[in-house]
């Protein structure tokens, strides 16, 4: 009887990533207000009212493939980051940056459903969470690191965090950053936008026609941010 449910489990699962390995490639046709289940199910072979038997709508689907696209970002951003030195921790965040946006290259539609326009009519569960907070928690973890070290020289001028930031810098601390004051939260939290902002520019070609060395801009713009939360060259 085990044995009998596990087939059956395992069964499950091959067809669950079946489907959602074909939403994908919808995805990229149609974008993701355009996503159909019966659309998927057909390709698959599969009557509509089978696929509903996994997906009971769109909405479960969409969110299958976002906590999909979360997990993925946040082990290519933990695999980069992890590969540098400890104590190198402007070559972290670099690693970091640059593990996702390789990724995000790789996988534009993916990116674009994570970091794109939302889309309408869809609310994202508690389920993605998690999973989108993945990615954080390495930044988190590594600008933690380096205020401990005491290696943190923020670049002079910058101002200080006012104080209706306190509260949700607070919230930063509490989730991904403990012990760490308002002013390096504030700057890292200023950071940590400015690199998706660099990944969409040229994933959504914002650059076209105006840079050409997209890497080497990349990379300059990154190491900007690097300073900003003070990280040692």
């Amino acid at each position: 009887m085990n044995a009998s449910r596990t087939a059956r489990e395992r069964v499950r699962a091959e067809l669950m990533a079946e489907i959602t390995h074909i939403a994908r490639r919808h995805l990229a046709k149609d974008g993701a207000a355009g996503l159909s289940l019966r659309a998927v199910a057909r390709e698959m072979g599969m009557v509509s009212s089978a696929i509903y038997r996994y997906y009971p709508s769109r909405d479960d689907l969409l969110t299958a493939l976002i906590i999909d696209g979360y997990s993925a970002v946040g082990r290519a951003v933990k695999e980069a980051e992890a590969a540098r030195d400890r104590a190198d921790f402007m070559g972290r965040w670099l690693a970091l940056c640059h593990g996702l946006r390789d990724w995000s290259l790789a996988h534009p539609h993916e990116y674009a459903l994570l970091y794109g326009s939302p889309v309408p009519g869809y609310r994202a569960p508690e389920d993605t969470i998690a999973p989108a907070s993945a990615s954080a928690e390495v930044f988190g973890r590594l600008v933690g690191d380096a205020f401990r070290a005491g290696v943190l020289d923020p670049p002079g001028g910058y101002p200080p965090a006012p104080p209706s930031l306190a509260a949700g810098a607070a919230g930063i601390r509490s989730a991904i950053m403990p012990d760490v004051p308002d002013d390096v939260v504030a700057r890292a939290a200023t950071a940590w936008p400015g690199l998706f902002g660099a990944v969409s520019f040229e994933l959504f070609g914002q650059y076209d026609n105006v840079i050409s060395d997209l890497a080497a801009t990349f990379d300059y713009a990154m190491r900007g941010l690097g300073r900003l939360i003070g990280l040692p060259e």
